[in-house]
Formats: structure tokens, sequence, C-alpha cells
């Protein structure tokens, strides 16, 4: 594990909020020179703090308009089973993020799709048709007033 000083958090800070910024921004942004603050930068990568860099895409320009988190109950919490189901959902390109949970549900899954019809097709045919699959319980997103992801 790497401990961050004051700096680094700030260096952290500043390149989630912005992964494009310039080295010399960012540099006068935390109070280092240029090669300080890529060394820093370039340390943060090499050790894994910093996993790769992304790009924020607005999903309603592309016409996704109906975004859920869905809770997943499996009816047998094997291995074997866990991983079949995983299998399936990582093929569902409206699964836009998987979870496994400690609870009362096994899986917490974020998906987007074009519309409710697309969802009520994806929730019928994809994850009703998984053996695996005892419980679905949707949580429908109507806003999203603060969202950090990339």
């Amino acid at each position: 594990m790497t401990k961050l000083d004051r700096i680094n958090e700030q260096i952290l800070h500043e390149l989630g909020r912005n992964g494009r910024i310039s080295n010399l921004e960012l540099a006068d942004r935390v109070g280092l020179s240029p090669s300080a603050c890529l060394r820093r930068v370039q340390e943060l990568e090499r050790s894994g703090v910093i996993a790769g860099y992304r790009a924020v895409v607005d999903r309603t320009r592309l016409g996704v308009g109906f975004v859920a988190y869905i809770a997943v109950g499996l009816n047998d919490h094997s291995k074997a089973s866990q991983e079949a189901f995983e299998r399936a959902i990582s093929r569902a390109p409206e699964v836009r993020e998987c979870h496994n949970t400690a609870g009362s549900i096994e899986y917490l899954l974020r998906i987007e799709c074009v519309d409710l019809i697309a969802y009520k097709a994806f929730h019928t045919d994809m994850l009703g048709a998984l053996p695996q699959v005892n419980a679905i319980t949707t949580y429908v997103v109507l806003g999203s007033p603060k969202d950090e992801r990339a």
C-alpha cells in the first residue's frame, strides 16, 4: 500500500477532477515544479495508485434514457453458481457495473438502457433466464445530484 502525503492527495484530487490537465497546470495547482510533479504522477502510476484514465461520457447523448440499480439474489451460494452468474453478466452490454456484496443480496448491478421497454427485455430475457437468479429488485434512478464516477 502506498502512503499518500498531502501533495499526492492534491494531485489525485486534481486528476480526479480533470485527467487531461497539463502537467504544468497541475504542478501550479499543487505547488510543485513541473519536473517534481511529473515524477510524483509517474510514481503514482507505477505503484498502481493511478490505475488509468477515463473519459466521462454523457450517456444521454448516446440515447441512454434509463438507468437503474438492480439487487440480485442467487438461489445457490456456491462458487460455481457465482462464477456462472458473473460470466453471464460480463457479456451483457446493459450492465455497466457489477458488485458482489455482503448482506441480503449477492450482487448489485448498475444498468443502462435506451428506455423502459429495453430494460424490460433485459430483465425478462437476460436476468430472468439465468438459472442462478432467485430474486431481482430494481431501483430506478430518477436523478444523480452527485456522481463522481468516470
